[in-house]
């Protein structure tokens, strides 16, 4: 996935603290990055952004 999804130390640092505090798995980590990264795709950005990541969190957690 980091071949095709590079995170800013931000939004990597988001989405780890959010796994941490959560108690997800490391599918879970996946998964959302996955959200995140096709969250980005639809808004035209190249790579995910602290904002896609906490949406992609948000809609992955309310599941």
């Amino acid at each position: 996935m980091g071949k095709y999804c590079h995170l800013d130390t931000a939004s990597a640092q988001l989405l780890n603290q959010a796994i941490t505090s959560l108690g997800l798995s490391a599918r879970a980590y996946h998964r959302i990055l996955k959200i995140a990264r096709t969250i980005a795709d639809l808004a035209g950005d190249t790579s995910p952004t602290v904002s896609h990541v906490a949406e992609a969190v948000l809609q992955y957690h309310r599941v």
